[in-house]
């Protein structure tokens, strides 16, 4: 029984509330993180294999890593935008927990993160510490999965050959095979449609008229939400209604998305492809949430604003715009008559091989080839009650005010005691800067009165001086009148 350890959020057989969700960010900011965390669980899962979930964030203490060493046979990261400014922390962590192992470390399809002018500039104060993650798993792993050419040619600028395009385990969650898009028919008011929106995209093109243009044309939109923060809006709520605060981006409950319940952020893949499938057409920048919905069956454009969507769209041919220069008030009816999904569903099962081929290099079996096809998986999965996605919380007692009421009080005490540390070293600063200052005045004091007694000391001796050069005077004045006359 090989015994695999991967970095995720979560087991997808794990039953976690939305309040779990939240808590501990089971998510890691993004749900589409668990997407293709689930999708290589299931991949790498068969009747041989053994898979347990790491959780998100890395624990790279010496303790942890003699745990992983002595408890698992093979240590697979599935990754994304990983080599970005924001993630560089996080991917020191990593490299840290990963230079203490024995045992190999795969990586599943990182990517880097620019522009979609593919200028890979901006990278350029972390490349020590790509430079760092790329040796350490290539010390124990014979190349690195990379979601695309951008990320290939980049770590091969940087001097690492072998590197792998695999594009992201997300995309094959259903094996060599894909979904056929559903024809959606004539896209109108009667649709249903899903839309999703990046916040990062908001310098790049018009996403609040892609947003406001859909809430007036389609009734019967749902916009799908991915990040934690999004969540929590619709968990705890704001004040931003109180406050008059107003912003064309949905992030607040004064967006007419947020008063029109029409925002859901769904925690787990399964309800997330679930409640994708019920729609006629999903459109927007999130990269993860189009793969849902085409995983589903339905649908979907991607609309491009930086390489991590862009690298992927092109490897997987997956249909899409670029959002620089593209209309806010777009019909999603043009986007899906100018769509092609003919290269995504011919070149699928030839990236497949690809993949499964990276698998066997090192020495990873998968369950469409070693195993029953994901039956197992799915069945498991299936007997399992998720819960549904987040929706808006209207303030009546909806079975977690228990949670939110203990939280509050634990958030107050901990800002309290967060805030009594900051006084009491603010206090012992204080105290230190006052004991410097007395020693300063009490050093005043005595350099003032060193100055004194010099300055007495000058005086005297001036007068000294004085009294010499008179009675020098007394002396010579006869001698010198003498030699005048002389003269």
């Amino acid at each position: 029984m090989k015994r695999i350890l991967i970095r995720s959020g979560k087991s997808p057989f794990r039953v976690a509330t939305h309040e779990e969700f939240i808590h501990q960010d089971l998510i890691g900011t993004n749900n589409g993180n668990l997407l293709f965390s689930d999708a290589a669980h299931k991949l790498l899962l068969t009747d041989r294999t053994e898979v347990t979930s790491n959780g998100i964030r890395t624990n790279s203490s010496a303790e942890r890593a003699r745990e992983i060493n002595e408890q698992y046979d093979v240590f697979v990261v599935p990754l994304a935008n990983a080599f970005r400014p924001a993630f560089q922390a996080s991917l020191d962590r990593l490299s840290t927990l990963i230079e203490q192992l024995t045992i190999p470390v795969v990586v599943l399809g990182v990517g880097a993160q620019v522009g979609a002018d593919y200028d890979t500039e901006p990278l350029r104060p972390m490349e020590a510490s790509v430079r760092r993650f790329a040796r350490a798993v290539l010390e124990r792993s014979p190349a690195i999965g990379v979601r695309g050419e951008l990320t290939a040619s980049y770590l091969r600028g940087l001097g690492f050959g072998d590197v792998d395009i695999i594009g992201c385990p997300s995309m094959f969650l259903h094996g060599g095979t894909f979904p056929t898009p559903r024809d959606p028919g004539t896209i109108d008011a009667g649709s249903r449609i899903a839309i999703n929106l990046s916040p990062d995209a908001i310098p790049v093109g018009d996403v609040g008229g892609l947003a406001r243009h859909a809430v007036e044309r389609f009734p019967q939109l749902t916009y799908f939400a991915q990040n934690t923060l999004d969540a929590e809006i619709l968990f705890w709520g704001d004040t931003t209604a109180a406050a008059g605060r107003h912003d064309a981006f949905p992030l607040q409950l004064t967006h007419p998305l947020f008063r029109e319940n029409k925002v859901r952020v769904p925690m787990d893949p399964t309800v997330w492809m679930r409640e994708l499938a019920s729609y006629d057409f999903a459109y927007g920048t999130r990269i993860h949430g189009n793969i849902a919905a085409l995983l589903a069956g339905t649908p979907a454009v991607v609309l491009t604003h930086d390489s991590r969507t862009l690298e992927l769209c092109r490897y997987f041919d997956l249909p899409h715009r670029q959002l620089p220069g593209l209309p806010g008030d777009i019909h999603p009816q043009d986007l899906y008559d100018q769509a092609d999904f003919s290269g995504l569903l011919k070149g699928h099962a030839e990236r497949f091989d690809r993949f499964t081929a990276f698998l066997d290099k090192n020495d990873l079996e998968n369950t469409f080839i070693h195993g029953d096809g994901g039956a197992a998986f799915d069945a498991r999965i299936a007997d399992i009650e998720l819960p549904p996605s987040v929706a808006l919380w209207d303030g009546s007692d909806d079975g977690a005010l228990r949670y939110r009421f203990s939280r509050l009080r634990e958030q107050l005490a901990h800002n309290n005691a967060s805030a009594e540390r900051r006084i009491n070293g603010l206090t012992k600063k204080n105290n230190d800067l006052q004991k410097r200052l007395t020693t300063a005045e009490r050093q005043y004091s005595s350099v003032q009165q060193e100055i004194a007694a010099m300055r007495k000391q000058l005086t005297a001796t001036e007068k000294r001086m004085s009294g010499v050069e008179k009675r020098l005077l007394v002396r010579l004045g006869p001698a010198i009148r003498r030699r005048v006359r002389r003269k």
